[in-house]
Formats: C-alpha cells, sequence, structure tokens
C-alpha cells in the first residue's frame, strides 16, 4: 500500500509542477505583446524567458536537429535579465523590448564578454571596444542581447562558390524546413534562430540580399530599412553605400517593435545624420485593412522570373489575396535595371576594401587590412578555406582608392538606375508599393559547387538604398516563399502597414517541424 501511495504521490508531483511549467512551455510562436502580457501578470518573467531559450538551444541548435544557428551564447544574459527582472517590479518596463530577448549577428560589435568576428578565424579572438549604435539602443530599451548568430563569413564576400551560412568559426547552418538544404546568407543565423524559435527576434545585416533571403527562405518576416535609418556604427563593413542592419522576426508586428527600438540619429554614421529624425512608432495603428484602396504594383522582371511554376502560384495568389483587401494591383510593372548589378559588383569591390581596411586600423583586430586576411587565409587554408577559396578578397585587393574614376562612375550608375527605376514607376502609377517574391525555395546545401540562388528581387531595394520587407507568402515542395514589398525611401511606416495587412489576411507562417 506504501508502494502504490508514493506512486500516486509521485504522479500527482508531477501533475503538479507540469502545470506549473505550462505557463513557459507553451512560449515557441509567442510575440512581444503577449510576453509582455504575460510578465505583466506575472506568469514569467526575463529570466524564465532567457533560461527556456537557452534550453531550446541546447536541445536544438547545440543536439537533436543541430540547426547551428548560434556561435555564442552571451554568458552574461541570465544575470542581465534578473537585473531587468527587478527593474520591472520596482519602476516598471523600459519600452516594449524589456526583458526580451535578442540574437544579433556576429559581424554586430558589443563591448561585452562575446567577440565580434564575422565568422572568420582570423577574428575568432576579437573583442569590440564599445558597443554599435544599434546594440547601445537595444540595451537602453532593456533587450537581453541573448547570444550572437551565425553567417556566411565576411558576409559572403569571401568567394564567388560559398556556401551561404558557412563560417570558419561557426560551421554550417542548417534550414530548420529541411535539414539539408541552404538557410540563404548571410544572416542565415538570424533568420534560422527566430524560425526554430530559438530566440523572439533576431537583427540581421545586408548589402544585398543578407536580410531578405534567409528570411523568405527560413519563413520569417525581414525588414531591409532606408540606408542610415538603422546606424552602420559598430558593424564589420562590406559596403557602406549599401550596408544596413534591419530586425527579423515571426510576426510583421514584432519586427517593428524591434526596429522601433534600433532607430535612432546617430552623429557618428553620416548616413544617420542624414536621415529624419526617427519619431516614428512604426507598430502603432497597424490595422486589417490596411490595404483598402493601396496601389500595388507587381514587378515580373526579378531575377529567375518563370523559372520555378511554384513561384509564379505564389505571387499570383498573393495578388489575388491583396485583391480580396481592397487593394488596387497594377501588373505587370517595367524597372529596367540593365547595367545596375554590374556597376553595384565594382562598387562593392572598392568600398569592401576601403571600408574593412577603416575598420580594422581603428579596432583591436589583430589581422590590420584585407591583404594581412588573405595572408591568414593562405596560411590557414586547412581550417578556414576547406570548402571554397577567397577569390573576391583577392579580386577587390587589386581596387584602387574610392577616389578613382571607374569607382565614382560605377556607384553614380548603379545608384541612378536603381532609384530612378522604383521613383518613375511609382510616380507613373501612382504607386504605395512594389511586390516581388523574394526567393525561391531553398536549394541542397553543396559544399561542392557553392550557391544556387535561382530566384530574388532584392536588388532594386538594396543599390537604391530604399526600403524592402519579406513577409511569408507560401510554400513550394514544403519551402517557404517570401513576398517582398518595396518602396520609396522612408516609406517603412507605410510598407509595414501594408505588409501586416497582408499576413493579417493570409497567415501564411508556419512553424517548421522539428
Amino acid at each position: 500500500m506504501q508502494r502504490f501511495f508514493s506512486i500516486a504521490l509521485i504522479i500527482a508531483l508531477i501533475a503538479v509542477l507540469s502545470a506549473c511549467d505550462g505557463r513557459r512551455d507553451d512560449i515557441e510562436e509567442t510575440g512581444i505583446a503577449e510576453l509582455h502580457d504575460r510578465m505583466q501578470r506575472g506568469e514569467i518573467d526575463s529570466e524564465q524567458l532567457v533560461r527556456w531559450y537557452l534550453n531550446r538551444i541546447e536541445a536544438l541548435d547545440r543536439n537533436g536537429p543541430a540547426l547551428n544557428s548560434i556561435i555564442e551564447i552571451n554568458p552574461e544574459a541570465l544575470q542581465i535579465a534578473r537585473a531587468l527582472d527587478r527593474e520591472w517590479r520596482s519602476s516598471g518596463p523600459r519600452s516594449a523590448l524589456h526583458g526580451i530577448p535578442v540574437v544579433i549577428k556576429a559581424n554586430i560589435g558589443t563591448a561585452d564578454r562575446m567577440h565580434t568576428s564575422a565568422g572568420s578565424l582570423a577574428l575568432v579572438e576579437h573583442t569590440a571596444p564599445e558597443d554599435a549604435f544599434l546594440v547601445q539602443r537595444l540595451r537602453d530599451a532593456g533587450a537581453v542581447i541573448l547570444g550572437k548568430s551565425n553567417l556566411s563569413e565576411w558576409a559572403n564576400f569571401r568567394s564567388s562558390q560559398s556556401t551561404s551560412g558557412w563560417s570558419s568559426i561557426g560551421g554550417q547552418t542548417r534550414n530548420p524546413y529541411d535539414l539539408a538544404r541552404n538557410p540563404c546568407g548571410s544572416s542565415s543565423g538570424s533568420a534560422v534562430a527566430v524560425a526554430a524559435n530559438l530566440t523572439v527576434v533576431s537583427v540581421g545585416t545586408e548589402t544585398d540580399g543578407s536580410i531578405i533571403c534567409p528570411s523568405g527562405i527560413n519563413g520569417v518576416v525581414g525588414i531591409k530599412p532606408t540606408l542610415g535609418l538603422i546606424s552602420r556604427s559598430g558593424i564589420i563593413p562590406l559596403a557602406h553605400s549599401q550596408d544596413t542592419a534591419g530586425p527579423m522576426a515571426r510576426s510583421v508586428r514584432d519586427a517593428a517593435m524591434l526596429l522601433n527600438a534600433m532607430t535612432g540619429t546617430d552623429p557618428g554614421d553620416p548616413a544617420s545624420a542624414a536621415a529624419p529624425a526617427a519619431a516614428t512608432d512604426y507598430a502603432a495603428n497597424l490595422a486589417a485593412d490596411g490595404l483598402r484602396k493601396r496601389r500595388i504594383g507587381v514587378i515580373r522582371t526579378y531575377h529567375g522570373a518563370g523559372s520555378y511554376p511554384g513561384v509564379e502560384a505564389v505571387l499570383n495568389d498573393s495578388i489575388a489575396a491583396l485583391e480580396a483587401q481592397g487593394a488596387v494591383i497594377v501588373d505587370p510593372i517595367e524597372i529596367d535595371m540593365s547595367g545596375a548589378n554590374d556597376a553595384e559588383w565594382e562598387v562593392l569591390l572598392y568600398e569592401f576594401k576601403a571600408d574593412l581596411n577603416r575598420y580594422l586600423k581603428q579596432s583591436d583586430a589583430p589581422v590590420k587590412s584585407l591583404g594581412g586576411l588573405i595572408a591568414f587565409n593562405e596560411a590557414n587554408a586547412e581550417i578556414v578555406m576547406p570548402i571554397f577559396a577567397q577569390d573576391i578578397f583577392l579580386l577587390a585587393e587589386e581596387k584602387g582608392p574610392l577616389t578613382n574614376d571607374d569607382y565614382l562612375e560605377a556607384l553614380e550608375t548603379s545608384k541612378r538606375i536603381a532609384s530612378t527605376g522604383i521613383d518613375r514607376a511609382m510616380d507613373e502609377h501612382d504607386l504605395d508599393a512594389l511586390i516581388a517574391p523574394s526567393n525561391g525555395p531553398a536549394w541542397l546545401t553543396d559544399p561542392i559547387n557553392g550557391d544556387s540562388f535561382h530566384v530574388g528581387s532584392s536588388s532594386y531595394a538594396a543599390i537604391s538604398g530604399y526600403p524592402n520587407i519579406t513577409v511569408p507568402a507560401g510554400f513550394v515542395s514544403g519551402l517557404p516563399v517570401g513576398l517582398s514589398f518595396i518602396g520609396r525611401a522612408y516609406s517603412e511606416k507605410q510598407l509595414i502597414e501594408i505588409a501586416y495587412a497582408f499576413e493579417q489576411a493570409t497567415g501564411i507562417r508556419r512553424a517548421p517541424e522539428l
């Protein structure tokens, strides 16, 4: 009798403990606003939330499917969360991000015990002397920097045969919808961490497609803002005329909340200093009927148009959903990008060398120039270049200063073609936004042949420096496809309202089955 009583007692205790933990076990897919509501009711606090994500990272990122999206955990995350919990109890939350875990890409500087490496073994011990401006903004808002995400090494600008999501420090990040497929780059870890519920939200960076493609391929929302809306200070650069950080989230609202915290005028960044004062609340007044009478233009000449019937079907279904919500569709819209991509390539090579050399010289990095990185990679080829080389590094190293006429002409050409094309199309048809597929279905990760970018539309906004938001729009053979909403400079508020209404009308987002 005693034995049966003990077993019954144990079962009862397990049931009670499970009930208590149940408040925390259903965090998966939960957004910022609901998490704050739970915190306000005392059902959960930041420390418990951070522990939940740390446990999930251990189970799914380090073990299990081994997604490999987090390159480094912040050793002070729990300590920071506890302090923020005490502050909440004494004086209330600082902002909508108070106590919320955020993962940031490993090329974004943090003045803490984490490293800022861009995924390269050459910078494996490099610590930033100060927080990037956007990181300080997040800390001021009360966010918990949970860790740093893996990325395509050097923001995918080392080799033309690279494998996205691979770095010599972090190895290969895997797509949570199909582990054999690629997560796209270079903000691969940031996208996968959000998609697999390893964090609430994350931060990526983009020069051309590095927020939009991984967000689309991993079934999350990504915002590539107008150049200068988010400060570039403290981020390892690729090319200053196109570089920007941006939020990644499972919902448009969460991405808008993160964007609110990240924006701010930085006198140390000329593009940020020249941007309009950041007084906009991007998450305010979002409405499900935000598509009514909006004029949306359809770009049919995106890269890879017509190559995937499934992608075309997703685009056409998206158009039907927009029309059903009252949007006026103008289809097709012609934007001639002839010459822009070739000019962009020249710009990126010149700016990469100049910008990276400046960053390395001003930091305490052990390598002080692009030439030094090339030498390091050659000396450590077996571990740094086991699957692809550094042909882009070699091309960039050959370029001269930014006063060179070839660079100046390429910069003017690329910007003029892209920005004029978007402005002219929107003026001619009185458009509120342009749309195009963000990506095709994820390709098989192939370390021998490298990436296979078959479908994309990021260059329009990337080269012009204009905003782009991708939202989950459909699936092809179970693999996510995103829809991009592109607009004029600093039209983020309007694009977010349109993207939110589309998201609410379609409800496409589906968590991966891990």
